[in-house]
């Protein structure tokens, strides 16, 4: 099998087919909602009856200050306590950081990346990570300015938890939305909701196309 076909194969597979745990570490700065962001995907965890953990790397997030989150799931009960060394995921929730030394550390050879900003990997200068990872596994999505589209605050939190839903499988969209209500009630919640399906359907359609794209280029070669 050539290595065009295995990264065909690897960006299809789901969470649930070979794995008993799942481990997600959130990058950002204090207030963005990272140690939130961690929380509300065990809540979602634990409504599809899942076992989940979540934790920061400190007791708080201090404005603007690096902050690095924690969650871990699993279809049994986890008993580990440590931070996570080695993620299934990576979410970066404030681009600056991606100059951060150490930031893709121990990120598995068939794991996910998503990067909170409107520029592309390339832009970026991730073609390195790009072509190491599964085709459609490390996306951007935009998901301040959808943040600021629904609810008028820079808080991607949401949105990116949609967008890891779509990419990975983990989790369903349904329980990010149900999860977010319980940590944002009324109108607030509903926007984030919003900002998540639509981050949803936005990573979604982006992999799906990078992963046809690909297909058809070998194709025709």
């Amino acid at each position: 099998m050539d290595n065009f076909s295995q990264r065909i194969i690897l960006s299809q597979n789901t969470w649930s087919a070979n794995l008993t745990m799942f481990q997600i570490r959130f990058h950002g700065r204090g207030g963005q909602g990272v140690v939130t962001a961690a929380e509300m995907l065990s809540v979602a965890a634990f409504l599809e009856g899942k076992h989940a953990q979540a934790f920061p790397s400190f007791g708080s997030e201090r404005m603007g200050a690096p902050v690095v989150s924690f969650c871990r799931i699993s279809e049994k009960e986890i008993r580990l306590r440590d931070p996570v060394f080695e993620p299934d995921a990576l979410i970066v929730q404030d681009p600056t950081l991606l100059l951060m030394p150490g930031l893709f550390d121990g990120l598995k050879s068939d794991g996910y990346v998503l990067i909170n900003s409107s520029r592309d990997i390339t832009e970026l200068g991730l073609d390195d990570l790009l072509h190491r990872l599964p085709l459609g596994n490390i996306l951007t999505l935009a998901g301040t300015e959808l943040a600021l589209k629904h609810f008028k605050r820079p808080m991607p939190n949401a949105a990116m938890l949609g967008g890891l839903a779509a990419m990975s499988g983990v989790i369903k969209m349904e329980s990010v939305a149900s999860a977010i209500m319980e940590a944002f009630a009324g109108a607030i919640g509903q926007a984030n909701v919003a900002a998540a399906k639509e981050s949803y359907e936005i990573v979604k359609a982006k992999r799906n196309a990078l992963i046809a794209s690909t297909r058809k280029e070998a194709i025709a070669c």
